[in-house]
C-alpha cells in the first residue's frame, strides 16, 4: 500500500505551483458543505471547494432563471457566512437582482457588492481580478457566453486567490443550452422549478403554499458523479433542507415540517 504525502511535501508542492504562476503563497481554504448529509456525501471532498463553479436554469423560463441565481446566491452566502463577514462580489450587466429576494436566499445587502460591466468579456475580466485578489470570500459572475479558455483562466485564479467563482450560465435563446459546451469548472449545476411541498393536513389551501422547492442537478463534478436531489429553498440563514418524508406530513401540521442544515 503507497504511502499517502506528507503535509510538507504537499506544502511544497503547492509553494511550487505558486512560483510557476508568479503569485504569493496562500493559505489554502477549507471546502463550505451544503450541511446536508445526502448531498455533501455525494460531493468530492465533501462540499465545495475554492474553485470555479457553474449553474444555469433547466429551461428559459423565468422562473428556472431565478432559481438558478437564488442558488448561487445561497452557495456565495454560505462561504460568506463561513468566512465570518466575508464579501460576495456581484459582476453583472444589468442592475435588475431583487435586493430582498436576495437576503431571503441569506445573501444580505451589508454582504454584497455589485460592479456593473458592459459586456460578458468585460464580467469575465471583473471575475478574474475578483477570484485572484483573495480578499472576497466569493465572487459570482452571469454571462451569456463563456469559451473554454475564460473558464479555464477563471479557474486557475481561483485556485491562485482561494476564492469561489460562481458563474451564472443565461439563457441566449431557446435551443441555446447553456450547459451544452464543455468548461473547465469544478462543478456543474442545472436548477429547476418543483412543485411546492403539501400543505399539512387540516391547513386551509388560502392560508399559503407549502415552502417552494426545487430541483437540483449536480451534472458534472471533477472527481465524482453526477447526482441530483430535490431540495426546498434556503432560508435567511443560507440554509437548505430536504422535503419531509410523505409518510411524516401527517403529523407535522403542529411541529417541524422541515429537516434544515
Amino acid at each position: 500500500m503507497a504511502a499517502s504525502p506528507s503535509p510538507s511535501l504537499d506544502a511544497l508542492r503547492a509553494e511550487i505551483r505558486a512560483i510557476e504562476r508568479g503569485g504569493p503563497v496562500r493559505a489554502a481554504r477549507p471546502v463550505v458543505p451544503f450541511g446536508l448529509p445526502e448531498v455533501d456525501d455525494r460531493l468530492a471532498g465533501g462540499g465545495l471547494a475554492p474553485a470555479l463553479h457553474e449553474a444555469a436554469g433547466v429551461s428559459p423560463d423565468a422562473g428556472d432563471d431565478a432559481a438558478a441565481t437564488l442558488f448561487l446566491a445561497a452557495l456565495a452566502a454560505r462561504f460568506s457566512r463561513a468566512a465570518g463577514t466575508g464579501q460576495v462580489l456581484w459582476a453583472l450587466a444589468r442592475r435588475d437582482l431583487f435586493a430582498p429576494g436576495l437576503a431571503q436566499a441569506g445573501l444580505t445587502p451589508d454582504r454584497l457588492l455589485f460592479a456593473q460591466c458592459g459586456d460578458d468579456a468585460e464580467i469575465l475580466a471583473v471575475m478574474e481580478e475578483g477570484v485572484r485578489h483573495g480578499s472576497l470570500a466569493a465572487v459570482i459572475g452571469e454571462v451569456k457566453r463563456a469559451d473554454m479558455a475564460a473558464a479555464r483562466r477563471l479557474q486557475l485564479a481561483a485556485e491562485e486567490g482561494g476564492t469561489p467563482a460562481f458563474l451564472l450560465r443565461r439563457w441566449r435563446k431557446a435551443d441555446a443550452e447553456p450547459l451544452a459546451a464543455p468548461s473547465a469548472a469544478c462543478t456543474r449545476w442545472r436548477i429547476g422549478c418543483a412543485p411546492s411541498s403539501p400543505l399539512p393536513y387540516g391547513i386551509d389551501p388560502t392560508e399559503g403554499l407549502g415552502r417552494a422547492r426545487w430541483r437540483v442537478a449536480l451534472v458534472r463534478q471533477r472527481g465524482g458523479p453526477p447526482h441530483d436531489w430535490l431540495l426546498e429553498t434556503p432560508d435567511a440563514e443560507a440554509r437548505f433542507a430536504l422535503p419531509a418524508p410523505a409518510g411524516d406530513r401527517a403529523d407535522l401540521a403542529g411541529g417541524e415540517e422541515r429537516r434544515a442544515a
